[in-house]
């Protein structure tokens, strides 16, 4: 049966508003959807700025790297809904990175101690592809995974790596994790992008800041030191001033400056900040067995990240009690010629940068010029002041002339001017080292082994067969002081071989430097003819004894003694330095 026409009319009606009305409503969920992904950017969005603004505030307050490192990574833990943030930065060197924040209370020992290499692990990738890394569940089993001891990585299930990157290059990297599995979503990744984006530009900010601010430091430095050197000091203050003030501007925990012995090709200690009667007290150093010794051969600056950790570091407990770790060596050079070097060490790990090397090579050069302006000097006056000491000296002379003169009657002229020579000899090994020393000082052993070495010249007796030798420490005195042990020393020797061997054909001679804290003590033994007893030196005729026990109370306010120990004769002077 055929609808009428107005019923088909009226079903075609319905019809179309249905289409439309549906398409309307299709329309309008497609509406509901764009406002929600709409307002999900805009959450996104006002999250990612409420972070950056709270950052940029902070920022304003923050006054290290640290501070700000800390600051971030609590952020981007914050606007992830994560349970855990790291930061990691590449070294000076862009060949590590080193963990530099967490948020974790129980990881702040391992902060600055976890290094990864470029490649290595999932954090090392994401810095080099600059590509970020997201593993919801079980990343530990990710082959790409790395186990760092000491993060505590398998209470972890998820993982993002976020590559912080400034002007194209990659800084370091920023990590989330959450214990349970966690899928990061794309807004997820693209906060933490933005952020670590932002930061990136901060950190180099603050790095340049920093890197601004010590070189402003090391230009102090320089020009403290540099006042320090051309200062009217003595040189001994010169250097202690040099080294305080570098380990002060440089934060070094000891600063320690070793001067060359090239008799002994050893390194001695001149100058340091120190108070460690350990580190104080080390023996020198020879060349060919230490780090300092290699950097004064090879004339180039040495550097080791931790000492206690180095085969070649010849004191690691001295190391590990004083909390050194890593070190600079620095060769003091002047006129081509390297004359020490300048130890430089740090309490913690630490990188030394091309910066603070060149500042360490321009310090040590004014140093050793400092060094041998002050020898120049020092010999100079020297000069002015020599012929003094010669008039001293020879008034001396002429005064055990005139003494030798009263004991000459029943001497033979040859034995008496023999005796006369060997005196003149020996304030003449005084002359000779003065001219040949670094200061105003004097090598004690030294003048024992030229009185000991031209005595076993000129004292040659037939049949007498005398050993001599010298012992002791390197005991430094004034030149004053000096020319009145080379006369004690002399007639103490010249005694002990004249007498002491008169009768006996063999035996040895030795001569023992001591010191016994602010006392020093000069002993002659031989195991000769003993002494004659109730022998009192005070009461001898001898000329030689005389002078003895005058220089010794007189000049050099001592003591002098002449007694048996078991079968040795023993000479003592004491007196204070």
């Amino acid at each position: 049966m055929r609808l009428p026409l107005k019923e088909l009319l009226l079903g075609e009606a319905h019809s179309d508003v249905a289409r439309l009305l549906q398409k309307r409503e299709a329309e309008l969920e497609d509406a509901r959807i764009r406002i929600r992904q709409l307002e999900s950017a805009l959450d996104a969005r006002a999250a990612e700025t409420a972070a950056l603004r709270r950052i940029g505030e902070a920022m304003g307050h923050v006054i290290s790297t640290e501070e700000m490192l800390r600051l971030v990574a609590d952020v981007g833990r914050q606007v992830t809904g994560t349970e855990s943030s790291l930061i990691y930065l590449f070294n000076d060197t862009r060949d590590e990175l080193i963990l530099r924040a967490v948020t974790d209370e129980d990881l702040g020992d391992v902060v600055g101690k976890i290094r990864v290499k470029i490649g290595e692990g999932i954090t090392g990738i994401v810095a080099r592809d600059k590509e970020h890394i997201a593993i919801a569940a079980e990343a530990w089993h990710d082959e790409r995974f790395r186990f760092f001891p000491g993060l505590h990585e398998d209470r972890f299930q998820s993982l993002l790596c976020v590559p912080l990157i400034w002007r194209s290059e990659v800084i370091g990297v920023i990590n989330v994790r959450t214990r349970a599995p966690r899928d990061y979503t794309k807004t997820q990744v693209q906060l933490l992008a933005a952020i670590a984006s932002q930061v990136a530009g901060a950190i180099e900010t603050s790095r340049m800041a920093s890197s601004v601010e010590k070189r402003t430091s090391h230009l102090s430095t320089v020009a403290e030191v540099s006042r320090t050197i051309t200062s009217n000091l003595y040189l001994d203050e010169i250097l202690q001033l040099a080294v305080a003030a570098t380990a002060q501007t440089m934060n070094f925990k000891i600063v320690a400056l070793l001067l060359l012995d090239p008799d002994k090709n050893e390194l001695v200690l001149k100058a340091t900040q120190s108070n460690s009667r350990d580190y104080v007290k080390k023996p020198n150093l020879p060349l060919g067995e230490s780090i300092a010794g290699r950097a004064l051969t090879e004339g180039r600056t040495i550097t080791v990240l931790d000492v206690k950790r180095t085969s070649e570091y010849r004191y690691p407990e001295i190391a590990k009690r004083e909390g050194l770790t890593s070190l600079a060596c620095v060769p003091l050079t002047v006129r081509e010629r390297v004359i020490g070097v300048l130890n430089c060490y740090t309490e913690k790990l630490h990188v030394f940068t091309e910066d603070e090397i060149a500042v360490l090579t321009t310090l040590g050069n004014q140093v050793a010029v400092a060094i041998e302006n002050s020898k120049l000097m020092v010999k100079g006056a020297l000069l002015q002041e020599m012929h003094h000491r010669v008039k001293n000296n020879l008034q001396t002379i002429a005064s055990l002339l005139r003494l030798q003169t009263r004991y000459a009657a029943d001497r033979s002229p040859v034995e008496v001017l023999n005796e006369s020579i060997s005196r003149v000899m020996a304030v003449a090994a005084v002359h000779d080292l003065l001219a040949r020393e670094d200061l105003d000082t004097i090598s004690v052993r030294k003048i024992a082994n030229s009185i000991v070495t031209t005595t076993q010249q000129s004292f040659t007796l037939p049949g007498k067969h005398i050993t001599m030798r010298v012992e002791g420490p390197e005991l430094l005195l004034g030149s004053n002081k000096a020319n009145s042990v080379a006369l004690i020393l002399n007639e103490l020797v010249q005694n002990a071989a004249e007498h002491g061997f008169e009768h006996a054909s063999a035996g040895s001679i030795l001569v023992r430097i001591r010191e016994d804290g602010e006392r020093c003590r000069l002993e002659v033994r031989n195991d000769g003819d003993p002494l004659p007893p109730g022998f009192d030196p005070r009461k001898s005729s001898s000329l030689g004894l005389q002078i003895v026990e005058s220089l010794a109370r007189g000049d050099l306010n001592g003591d002098f003694t002449l007694a048996s120990e078991g079968s040795e004769t023993v000479a003592v002077v004491a007196f204070p330095r």
